[in-house]
């Protein structure tokens, strides 16, 4: 079950302290260490987990084994992000890794994207719009309570909230064009 929570503050601050230590352990492999998703949107509900996206050069076994040396686990079944319809680009710029948390630290999904791909792109501009725009944020956390409500099968979440993130990443397209969006300095 799927369980939306109302914003933490706390979120922030568990951000800093795991990318921190992601930042001292990864060194130069990590060209940046970002707080994505719902929970670095101030004032989002979201669930009570902490999405950090890492971004690399490559996608490689050096990445797969600093983690794992870190006691990340490999979801080794999660390999690419879903894409968007009518995106006009390989679908290898969707490629990712993706680890949950060590079992001693607080709940974490943590997406390594390389650098320039198009769902490293995705991921940024996302937040980045969603904190500018705290009406369309809060509609998709109401979007979200009511899909954790009716949708039993947890998997089948990611798979109906998806389209309607991809309404709101072609929105904050067009608002990147207009503002000529570049992503900024990493968060960590």
């Amino acid at each position: 079950m799927i369980e939306i929570v109302s914003y933490k503050t706390d979120w922030l601050t568990e951000f800093h302290e795991i990318a921190s230590v992601l930042r001292s352990r990864l060194g130069d492999l990590a060209l940046r260490i970002d707080h994505i998703g719902s929970t670095s949107v101030p004032g989002l509900a979201a669930k009570d987990i902490i999405d950090i996206q890492i971004t690399v050069k490559q996608l490689d076994n050096q990445i797969i084994n600093a983690m794992t040396s870190l006691d990340y686990i490999q979801a080794r079944v999660i390999l690419k992000d879903h894409y968007p319809i009518g995106f006009a680009g390989s679908e290898t710029k969707w490629k990712k890794l993706f680890f949950y948390s060590p079992p001693n630290q607080r709940r974490t999904h943590t997406h390594i994207r390389t650098q320039g791909s198009a769902n490293q792109r995705y991921a940024l501009l996302f937040r980045d719009y969603l904190r500018e725009k705290p009406d369309t944020a809060q509609t998709y956390a109401e979007l979200k309570r009511r899909l954790a409500q009716y949708i039993a099968d947890s998997d089948m979440y990611p798979d109906v909230k998806d389209p309607a993130v991809d309404l709101i990443y072609f929105a904050a397209e067009k608002w990147a064009e207009t503002i000529h969006w570049q992503p900024g300095d990493s968060d960590a």
